[in-house]
């Protein structure tokens, strides 16, 4: 075995379940590797994920068709690529059922759809809302393999991932943003929202809906603090975060570990989704989001990431992701809406959110 992109497409080529992952910032990728069929777990919700170790898949929205997955299996690092064996797996027979078509809706159709969320804001439906599309691109001559190093490249800081499980389909993204990172000293979260295009001179305004739209998330993660008696607490932000040829604004909060021992799981079930993906008040932008999207998000604004491994858990929102078809890749964007969105503002933000993939298709 040569290089990572070789090892995942012989993994695909064996419909073999793996995840492969870079952390931010780390140039060394993982390999979460199935020896079989019993490696992939699906779990009810995530208080199940104590004492556990390994890769974790999580939807948007749980049901039958996405579950939450827990991936087991071998753990291997960069430098062992060259001598893993590939021989050793355990044949898993089972392929993903991939020809799937999505709802790929008009230009016109968005612009309504962010008008009707707006208007819902204004007349006290709820606070924000995010509204997602899809977008469909046929497939080119580059292998996943190929992909997922261009898309490391491109963007350095962000998480970034490729996921094949015959439950859930073949997955790709590089995400900027952290749901929680934990070890035994300090757990961490982060609000990021707000989106404009990246500048070299780095003299970065933010408009009122944008900081308007973060503030958001940062209340909600405050709210979670005190529901867990989390106090106290460090915050850093909000910042300006650069990903790709974006940058959003950032606030970082961070606790004692001990602060919630033993309830971590219960912490991130509280957290997804956060208002960055969802909504605020939760219920109520969620219900309107299966309302007025006519596709099924499946794990597009889920999370990911490792538990338990090396004591640590980093899990990330499941962003600037797509899902790959036999015949198309189906990226998922969306943005924000708050009561300053502008119908239009808001389907160009979509499309310089693609770009973090398409540029690297």
């Amino acid at each position: 075995m040569k290089n990572r992109a070789e090892l995942i497409d012989k993994l695909l080529l064996k419909y073999q379940p793996f995840a492969v992952w870079s952390m931010p910032q780390c140039s060394q990728a993982e390999f979460m590797i199935a020896h079989s069929a019993y490696d992939v777990q699906v779990l009810n919700d995530e208080t199940e994920f104590e004492g556990k170790q390994g890769f974790i898949f999580a939807p948007f929205q749980k049901n039958d068709t996405c579950p939450l997955v827990l991936l087991q299996g071998k753990h291997i690092k960069e430098e062992d690529i060259s001598s893993f064996d590939l021989k050793g797996l355990e044949p898993v027979i089972s392929k993903s059922d991939t020809r799937r078509r999505p709802f790929v809706i008009s230009q016109d159709q968005y612009l309504k759809d962010v008008e009707e969320a707006v208007q819902a804001i204004n007349d006290k439906e709820f606070s924000k809302v995010i509204v997602s599309r899809i977008i469909s691109e046929e497939q080119g001559d580059k292998t996943i393999g190929e992909i997922f190093d261009a898309v490391r490249a491109q963007t350095p800081n962000a998480f970034v991932y490729v996921v094949y499980i015959p439950k859930v389909g073949l997955w790709l993204g590089a995400t900027p943003e952290v749901l929680l990172s934990a070890d035994s000293n300090e757990v961490e979260t982060v609000s990021l929202a707000g989106t404009q295009l990246k500048r070299e001179d780095n003299d970065y305004s933010w408009k009122t809906k944008e900081i308007e739209e973060q503030a958001f998330v940062s209340r909600y993660i405050l709210e979670a603090f005190g529901e867990f008696n989390i106090k106290p607490y460090t915050t850093r932000g909000p910042e300006t975060m650069e990903s790709g040829g974006l940058a959003h604004l950032k606030t970082t909060f961070s606790f004692d570990a001990k602060l919630i021992e033993g309830r971590l799981s219960e912490f991130v079930k509280r957290l997804h989704p956060t208002p960055a993906v969802c909504g605020l008040p939760k219920v109520e932008s969620m219900d309107y989001i299966n309302t007025i999207e006519k596709h099924k998000r499946r794990y597009y604004t889920g999370y990911l990431g490792t538990w338990g491994l090396n004591e640590q858990a980093k899990l990330f929102v499941n962003l600037r992701c797509m899902e790959i078809t036999t015949d198309d890749y189906l990226l998922y964007v969306g943005g924000g809406i708050t009561s300053q969105s502008v119908a239009e503002d808001e389907w160009e933000e979509t499309i310089r959110k693609a770009n973090t993939l398409l540029s690297a298709l």
